[in-house]
């Protein structure tokens, strides 16, 4: 060991000597940060905040492989304050250990942009396509055209049924088939044999029989089944209905369908598709429409629902319907990504006794389109760091490099297509991810989603659906330009009844007759 080595090390023990007497509460913190600036002095240190506590081994994680691989620092850093941009700014401002790069949720995008901390992304590799990312994705993270973040994870929501269920009827219809092709089989048999072979061969008659019967019934497959399970998931809400009709609900089944409809984020899908507020990436307050006669359908099917399952808004809770699930009460039902992990550890557990599955959620109706809401989690890379080039690298290496294991280790589903995912309820949720609407990002609505959520309340509880919308669009609309809105009252047109059409066709029946 040469002399100079072991001048620094004493060095460096006299100076952590000295810092333990320093601010005893903190000594330990105190010494931590001493022993990191001596192993990390010669390497670029990059922060990167985030406020998800399940991210916190996976970011870990990734900022060892990094360093490992490019010989840069990265400090993940968990805050839990109540106001994150805020925090964020003081630090930016200050200086003092100052974020280069955070996670936030799309919705928070323009009031980021608007303090300075998001800047436009550099994408040297040029990650942020439709080739490797859904547009959906790319809307989220977009703002006055400007791509201003990385689309990181996304959260949707999606039809989950219980497939032991849905299996066992697809089992009785085909058996019942298969019943009746028997019957049919035997009895074309028995009318097409011969007098004299049911005379003298009656044996014979009844080995030809049961042939016929065999060669009738094809043997039925698991792909069968399983191809009949999704011929009976609901496209829309009129199938949905239908099929309640006519289902026989196992004893410890106790709905149908049950979901959370006091919670916006699975019920919006019910006027996604007509309810525009602020465009495909949220960001244009000229593009507000809210009260139109689509969105009016829309609503009246969901409120016309509460007569076929009746659900008390004071009562349904997200977590107790999932319990419920479980335990085999619900047949289909809308959850986001979470319930996926909830029900595979209940399996693994073996409190959960039921095969499930997951499908794109259905639309209102036959003729109405419906659209459900995403948030978009995204990698910002902060506008008042120094270091934007080296954020953006990192940025880069989360994305292409290190997110295989993203929701294995965290529970999130990346929003990259370059990730393939084993389990395919995951892809599922992708696939409705690709078409579901980015939650807005404008900062003039961000009360919108509290007062959407009370009409839809007031709506399933009753209210008319015309009124409240009207009233709801005027409220959003008088925010954008500061000044008391009156929107037209939309007519509604009136559906006449077959009734109705037989009755003045019989009324100009009986004016030609008297005429003649």
């Amino acid at each position: 060991m040469n002399f100079k080595k072991r001048l620094a090390e004493v060095l460096i023990v006299c100076i952590l000597a000295g810092l333990v007497g320093y601010a005893g509460a903190n000594k330990m913190t105190v010494r931590e940060k001493a022993e990191e600036n001596y192993f990390f002095m010669d390497k670029d240190t990059l922060y990167l905040w985030y406020m998800d506590e399940s991210l916190t081994d996976y970011l870990n994680s990734a900022a060892v492989a990094y360093n490992e691989k490019y010989n840069v620092r990265v400090v993940p850093r968990l805050t839990t304050g109540r106001d994150y941009l805020e925090e964020l700014n003081e630090h930016s401002v200050s200086g003092e250990e100052m974020p280069d790069m955070f996670i936030v949720s799309n919705d928070s995008l323009e009031k980021a942009w608007l303090a300075g901390l998001a800047s436009e992304i550099r994408d040297d590799s040029n990650i942020c396509t439709t080739e490797n990312f859904p547009q959906t994705a790319l809307d989220a993270v977009t703002y006055k055209d400007k791509l201003i973040a990385y689309p990181f994870y996304f959260e949707t929501s999606v039809l989950l049924y219980n497939k032991t269920y849905l299996t066992q009827y697809a089992e009785s219809l085909i058996q019942a088939e298969k019943d009746a092709a028997e019957g049919e089989a035997a009895m074309e048999a028995i009318e097409e044999a011969e007098p004299e072979a049911l005379e003298n061969g009656e044996e014979q008659a009844m080995s030809e029989t049961e042939t016929a019967v065999e060669a009738a019934a094809l043997t039925q497959e698991q792909e069968q089944i399983e191809a009949r399970v999704q011929e009976l998931l609901p496209d829309n809400m009129d199938e949905l209905l239908t099929f309640a009709d006519s289902y026989d609900a196992p004893e410890a089944m106790e709905s149908i369908f049950k979901w959370d409809v006091t919670d916006i984020f699975y019920s919006y899908f019910f006027s996604g598709k007509y309810m525009i507020v602020g465009g495909e990436a949220g960001d244009r307050t000229d593009h507000i429409d809210i009260y139109n006669l689509d969105t009016i359908n829309c609503l009246k099917v969901y409120q016309n629902l509460n007569q076929f399952f009746s659900i008390d808004t004071e009562e349904v809770e997200y977590a107790d319907i999932i319990q419920e699930f479980m335990d085999g009460k619900i047949l289909y039902t809308i959850a986001t990504s979470d319930a996926i992990s909830t029900l595979e550890t209940a399996k693994a557990e073996g409190t959960f006794n039921y095969e499930y599955g997951v499908a794109l959620v259905p639309n209102p109706s036959s003729e109405l389109e419906g659209r459900s809401l995403s948030v978009t989690n995204a990698i910002v890379i902060n506008g008042f760091s120094e270091q934007k080039e080296q954020a953006n690298d990192f940025a880069t290496f989360l994305l292409e490099e290190y997110s295989d294991s993203l929701y294995e280790r965290t529970g999130k589903i990346c929003s990259s297509y370059m990730v393939q995912q084993e389990n395919e309820s995951l892809n599922v949720y992708r696939k409705e991810y690709e078409k579901s609407i980015p939650i807005p990002k404008m900062m003039e609505t961000s009360n919108f989603w509290v007062q959407l959520e009370i009409a839809y309340t007031n709506i399933w509880d009753g209210n008319d659906v015309n009124a409240t919308l009207k009233a709801l669009s005027e409220q959003i609309k008088g925010q954008l330009s500061g000044e008391p809105v009156t929107e037209e009252y939309i007519e509604e047109p009136v559906e006449e009844t077959t009734e109705e059409y037989y009755d003045e066709g019989m009324d100009d029946i009986a004016s030609e007759t008297d005429g003649e």
